[in-house]
This record gives C-alpha cells, structure tokens and sequence, in this order.
C-alpha cells in the first residue's frame, strides 16, 4: 500500500505539478507587488486618491472598495496576458512547427463535388464511374 503511494509521489506529473504550483505561487507575488505598487498608484494619481486601494463608494454605513476589487482585475489582466504570450503562443508555435499535416482518406468526386473515399471508383452520392486513384511514385523508384 505505501509503496503504491510512494510511486504515486514520485510519478513525473505530480512533481512537475508542485513545481508549477509554487512558481505560480512566487509570479503571484511578484505581479499583486506590481500592480500595488506601481500600476494602481499610477492610476490612483490620476483619479486623485494617495492609494488606488482606498477608492470606493459609501452606500449607507458601508462602504463599497472597488479599489480593491480593480487591483484583482488588474492583476488578473497581466497573469493572463502573461500566460497567453509567454506560455500559450510559443507552445502553439513550437507544435505548429514540428506538427505532420494530415492525410485525408477523402476525395472530391469530379461530377457532383461530394467527399468520396480516395479507393473509390463509383460515387455513392451521383453513382458516376470514376476513375481510380493512383498513388504517387516516390522518387527512389
């Protein structure tokens, strides 16, 4: 029983897991001191509040922080943005790259335009006569 766990913990994904979990954690540290520290006091200057932070709406006896709750969005903005030029596009660039196209088994029937199999020598749509697909010679031959 413990050494199914044991294996269970020292399986690839769960590590790779962990890694990514705790370099998320520290980017999420790095990117809340960002747009605390430096994007929000910038916006905050143009609205004419000392602190981004302490802007809201007093509604009754409580008070409505959006401030806060604009530091979230923010913050959310660059994780993504980050994640998606950084991680996702590259990715998709990289497998793009080394990807086959692949081959289809269809065709176009000439009479009708329907997609055929490539073996066929009859339409199943318009039951026209084709002629046979010949596989293309390689070059060695």
């Amino acid at each position: 029983m413990l050494s199914g766990f044991k294996k269970f913990l020292l399986r690839g994904n769960v590590l790779e897991l962990a890694v990514a979990v705790i370099i998320g954690a520290a980017f999420n540290s790095i990117v809340q001191s960002l747009v605390k520290d430096v994007f929000t006091p910038l916006l905050a200057a143009v609205g004419g509040q000392p602190h981004f932070e302490n802007l809201e709406i007093k509604v009754g006896a409580s008070a409505i922080r959006y401030g806060v709750f604009l530091n979230a969005v923010i913050s959310f903005l660059i994780v993504a943005a980050v994640v998606y030029f950084f991680i996702i596009t590259p990715y998709e660039r990289l497998t793009a790259r080394f990807s086959t196209p692949e081959e289809t088994s269809l065709r176009e029937c000439p009479e009708c335009l329907s997609e055929i199999p490539k073996a066929a020598v009859r339409c199943s749509h318009c039951t026209a006569q084709i002629a046979p697909m010949t596989e293309p010679k390689s070059a060695s031959s």
